[in-house]
């Protein structure tokens, strides 16, 4: 995504980059493609390679959430 302001597809007001955050474990959150498979506790298990960080947009004017996964909004 470039620095330039990007405007909210439903009331035209400024987006806001900003992320989801996973506070069970601390970590953000993550798109993957597939199917996630079982782990042995219960939840899903997901190689880390496999994983692309999520960038969430909020709109300063309605609060509409637009997300992105992509690269570059890993932790740095």
């Amino acid at each position: 995504m470039s620095s330039e302001a990007t405007r909210c597809s439903k009331c035209n007001g400024e987006m806001l980059q900003g992320f989801l955050f996973e506070s069970a474990g601390h970590e953000l959150d993550t798109w993957v493609e597939g199917t996630p498979a079982k782990s042995w506790w219960g939840g899903a298990t997901v190689p880390k390679e496999k994983r692309v960080p999520v960038g969430t947009f909020r709109c300063s004017v309605c609060g509409f959430l637009e997300s992105y996964a992509r690269p570059e909004f890993g932790v740095k």
